[in-house]
């Protein structure tokens, strides 16, 4: 797991250098909720709908993390054998507070961008439920006193994050990949 510590950490020490103070979490919560739900890996989109949770366009300085956090999530979502995602949260160093604040920021991402991408597609009772989940993660209250039951209930709702949005992005995404049948064809070139 510390490759996904120093990811949390690296990207909320680059955001908060940019004077943004947006969470690592719920960004990244973001970009699955829209790639789950839209199939959709566009650069342009991508940074486009970013910009909702910094309130203004993306800062050039970001483009780069921003597009290489597309390109770890596209990779995890349409690989035929990933059975978990790698998620932006916090070490288990951080506090459980820190920790459970940060689920309930990825959750209210995924919402977001999901929601704002699913336009009329029929979703399934299955999605609709993973969904209802997320509304009560998302709404997830931070307890104060550190115990191990609250420990458990981290490690669990975390891997279910892990694995619910594969779920969702099989159901929904429509993502046909790249077709690799015509080898000798060659690009055009405009």
């Amino acid at each position: 797991m510390p490759q996904t510590q120093s990811a949390y950490t690296s990207f909320a020490t680059l955001l908060n250098a940019n004077g943004h103070s947006v969470s690592p979490a719920e960004l990244q919560g973001l970009l699955l909720g829209r790639c789950c739900a839209s199939g959709n890996f566009t650069a342009e989109g991508w940074l486009e709908e970013a910009q909702d949770l910094f309130d203004e366009a993306v800062p050039s300085s970001l483009h780069a993390a921003l597009l290489g956090l597309q390109e770890m999530v596209k990779a995890e979502l349409v690989a035929q054998s990933s059975v978990s995602l790698t998620l932006l949260l916090p070490s288990d160093d951080e506090t459980l507070q820190l920790r459970t604040l940060a689920l309930g920021q990825w959750a209210q991402g995924f919402l977001s961008g999901f929601g704002g991408n699913i336009g009329q597609t029929e979703i399934s009772k299955d999605v609709r439920e993973i969904l209802e989940d997320l509304i009560s993660i998302a709404q997830i209250e931070v307890d104060e006193e550190e115990h191990e039951e609250g420990e458990v209930a981290y490690m669990e709702v975390s891997e279910y994050l892990r694995v619910a949005p594969l779920f969702i992005f099989t159901e929904c995404a429509n993502y046909t990949p790249p077709s690799t049948d015509d080898k000798d064809a060659t690009p055009a070139v405009h």
